[in-house]
């Protein structure tokens, strides 16, 4: 188990990858990635004793593997934000409950967006390729990692991910996480922007349960505000919560389905490449 979430580490994650119809052939080459290979992607792992407890030496322990993992995965996030800076690549690590409309959001930006920017798509869930066929059907390249019982993806996951994916330089690179409101939180991937989904089907005190996500991300999307008028969710409350947790959060509201504030977000990723490019 890992230490840090209780997730199983039995096995490295899998990789599809899903080229575009108009890939290239034999002529295209994938550029070797910088990180070091290969990445060593073993936890140490933890057992409980039948006393239904943890004594004071096994949770200082645990506390101390939980640490060495966070910081290693950090060490890798650092890379991999070095690998993106190189190639002016823009990333964004999108994290939800499974269902607030991740993959919708990316199917329908990339075929009201893909035409001027180019994008590409990481999908994360713990098994099938349904999410990234999905994407593969708007025409963008996707490589989807499956995490078997893991609860989130991880820098050394993603690095192996972007070696087999190649985004081209200067694209926008979207990470669909796997559903989960806790552990993806706390694994930084070396993205420049973290966004939260949620929506109005949920309960609008989730800001408030789940606090370290919240607190984490830069950007918070509403979703499903078609839906409103059919149940009992409290907008200003929910957004209130949430600038509770992260007074610097950016807050938009948007339905997926009937395209109600879409343009807000285009203009949000917009302006978010702009100010890439000008860092660059």
């Amino acid at each position: 188990m890992c230490s840090t979430c209780g997730c199983s580490d039995e096995a490295e994650a899998r990789l599809t990858v899903f080229p575009t119809d108009h890939e290239h052939g034999s002529d295209h080459h994938h550029h070797d990635h910088h990180h070091d290979e290969p990445h060593d992607h073993t936890h140490e792992h933890e057992h409980r004793g039948d006393h239904g407890h943890l004594s004071e030496t096994r949770t200082s322990r645990t506390l101390r593997l939980e640490q060495d993992i966070l910081a290693r995965n950090n060490r890798l996030a650092e890379r991999n934000r070095g690998w993106f800076e190189g190639r002016e690549i823009l990333a964004f690590n999108l994290m939800s409950s499974p269902g607030a409309g991740k993959t919708a959001l990316l199917e329908r930006t990339i075929r009201e967006l893909g035409d001027d920017i180019p994008i590409c798509v990481i999908e994360g869930d713990q098994e099938t390729t349904r999410d990234a066929e999905r994407i593969r059907a708007t025409g963008c390249r996707a490589v989807q990692i499956n995490t078997g019982s893991g609860c989130h993806l991880d820098a050394e996951m993603l690095a192996s991910a972007l070696k087999r994916l190649d985004p081209p330089r200067g694209s926008l690179l979207m990470i669909e996480n796997v559903g989960n409101l806790v552990c993806p939180a706390l694994f930084d991937l070396g993205e420049r922007k973290r966004i939260v989904i949620a929506s109005v089907t949920e309960g609008d005190d989730k800001p408030l349960k789940y606090p370290q996500m919240f607190h984490a991300a830069h950007i918070m999307i509403l979703n499903k505000v078609d839906l409103l008028p059919h149940v009992p969710f409290d907008v200003d409350r929910c957004i209130g919560y949430a600038l509770q947790v992260n007074p610097k959060l950016r807050v938009l509201q948007l339905s997926v389905q009937n395209g109600d504030g879409m343009a807000e977000w285009y203009s949000c990723v917009r302006e978010e490449i702009g100010l890439h490019e000008a860092a660059n």
